[in-house]
């Protein structure tokens, strides 16, 4: 058997590029919906997810680069003409089909790996590459729009796979002819047949059903940011002697050895601070359903964690003195219903009435009832960085 393409025959190469596709494309698509549809609820339970969509993940990194070299090869290669040239609307959608699979070969694995190196959380990929990607930053509006067109291409995909298999059939019960042979391995007798004409229909039929598709997940809401679903909280405005200008309140855990960083979008501080005693108050009050933490917002926001539908708010209360090496804040944290008596250390500079505050504090999150369904370490680690930058103009 020759290892190239003739004009009636595919050679060894493209038979094993295509059964290779396919062995990984059948794994693939069972094991994404059984890592998703798997619970959470235990350290045991993530880390088999997580293992998981670690080899979904790692293989389907792995179907992108074999894609591109099926398709380098494919584009050196004589195509064998199709047997039944004569039947132009069968040929019309065999050849869009086609277009379907290859496009949806390089679109699903490369809008999940944007996804990946876009967002933070859990389920590493394992080759030694592809944790992060060129031009590809960390935002939650990129990981967003990634994760959702991964969805609409593999759903295509899908489709594509169905009409190619139930083509093949066709071909191989109803007309009894040697399409499906001549894929596989060994030689096998094809009658003449002329190759069709080559038109580009069947590549516009197939991008305008990617464009479809799209259209159709956009309506359904498959480009919703993680953590979308919760219901948001409205901060009441507070009066205060300083006015917030600017600032980030942000977290950091570790989950599987990997740091996962978030952030609070909606928070208020209520800041009593004299310059001259260099002592004061403050009330900070967050809203719990802002945060986004990369891939893991979701699990974040649920009952086992911040369960942010009761608890939609935290607060930490304080009061504020210089110490020798900086300043700092002495009161409670109440995160769910725990309210846990807490020290950050802070720097202060205050120049023509704008104070600028950076400060840090290390929190274990069991104090807070948080993930108590995983007592141990094995997949997240009981300590919790919490960083506060700010400006604030006083009144």
């Amino acid at each position: 058997m020759s290892r190239t393409n003739s004009a009636h025959h595919y050679g060894s190469v493209t038979k094993t590029f295509h059964w290779l596709t396919a062995l990984l494309i059948l794994t693939l698509i069972p094991l994404g919906i059984i890592a998703n549809k798997l619970p959470y609820e235990t350290s045991e339970q993530l880390a088999q997810k997580a293992w998981l969509f670690s080899l979904h993940k790692t293989l389907g990194v792995t179907v992108f680069f074999v894609a591109l070299a099926r398709i380098a090869w494919a584009v050196t290669q004589t195509k064998p003409a199709g047997l039944h040239p004569d039947r132009k609307a069968e040929s019309w959608l065999a050849e869009t089909v086609h277009w379907l699979l290859y496009g949806s070969l390089l679109l699903v694995p490369l809008s999940g790996w944007i996804h990946h190196a876009s967002t933070t959380g859990f389920a590493p990929i394992w080759w030694p590459f592809g944790q992060n990607l060129p031009l590809v930053a960390k935002s939650e509006d990129t990981a967003a729009l990634f994760a959702g067109l991964h969805i609409v291409f593999e759903r295509v995909l899908a489709a594509a796979l169905i009409l190619h298999v139930a083509g093949a059939l066709k071909h191989h019960f109803v007309d009894k002819d040697a399409t499906l042979k001549r894929m596989w391995f060994g030689t096998t007798h094809t009658p003449d047949a002329t190759g069709t004409h080559k038109h580009g229909l069947p590549f516009v039929t197939a991008v305008a059903a990617w464009g479809i598709a799209i259209a159709i997940g956009s309506s359904i809401g498959v480009f919703a940011k993680h953590g979308d679903a919760i219901a948001q909280v409205a901060l009441e405005q507070v009066e205060s002697d300083w006015t917030v200008e600017t600032g980030t309140v942000a977290i950091e855990i570790t989950q599987f050895g990997n740091v996962v960083e978030g952030k609070f979008a909606d928070w208020t501080a209520d800041i009593d601070y004299d310059p001259a005693t260099a002592k004061g108050t403050t009330t900070v009050t967050i809203a719990v359903p802002s945060l986004t933490l990369g891939s893991v917002t979701d699990q974040a926001m649920g009952h086992d964690f911040f369960d942010a539908t009761t608890f939609p708010t935290a607060i930490f209360q304080a009061d504020l003195e210089r110490i020798v090496d900086g300043h700092l804040a002495t009161g409670t944290l109440t995160i769910r219903d725990k309210t846990v008596p807490v020290e950050m250390p802070f720097n202060l500079s205050i120049d023509d009435g704008l104070a600028t505050v950076n400060g840090q504090i290390e929190l274990n999150r069991q104090d807070f009832g948080i993930g108590d369904n995983m007592a141990d370490e094995s997949s997240l680690l009981f300590n919790v960085k919490v960083k506060v930058e700010l400006t604030a103009r006083q009144n």
